[in-house]
């Protein structure tokens, strides 16, 4: 069960890349650490830099998959990112907080959702 828990994350998180670079990000770091928070997605597209967290289910039986990211993720995110940048000694115009919902449903089709600016930094 865990191999396959862990087979359809990281499938999810495959599709959210390409899903992204389709609309003209780059992405410029895929499963990142820093300050110990797992960074999913760090996407780039002209002055804005996204920092991506990927939530990929099969049902809802525990809800929607954005709700997975709640205040404590969002705040654990949010450290994350300034670590990130703070390592790279990175400055960026203009940062935001994504999530990318990915839906296997019954049939084996894959329904994607984009929630750009899902939370604020300061929320």
């Amino acid at each position: 069960m865990q191999r396959s828990h862990l087979a359809l994350g990281a499938e999810g998180e495959a599709r959210a890349a390409r899903f992204l670079a389709r609309r003209g990000y780059r992405i410029l770091a895929r499963n990142v650490r820093a300050d110990g928070v797992e960074i999913d997605l760090v996407a780039a597209r002209g002055a804005l830099l996204a920092f991506v967290e990927v939530k990929t289910r099969r049902t809802r039986n525990f809800g929607a998959p954005e709700e997975a990211v709640d205040a404590r993720k969002q705040a654990r995110l949010v450290r994350g990112a300034a670590a990130w940048l703070h390592s790279r000694r990175a400055r960026a115009r203009h940062v935001r907080f994504d999530v990318i919902v990915c839906e296997l449903d019954a049939s084996g089709d894959w329904q994607l959702r984009h929630l750009k600016n899902a939370f604020d930094a300061s929320d």
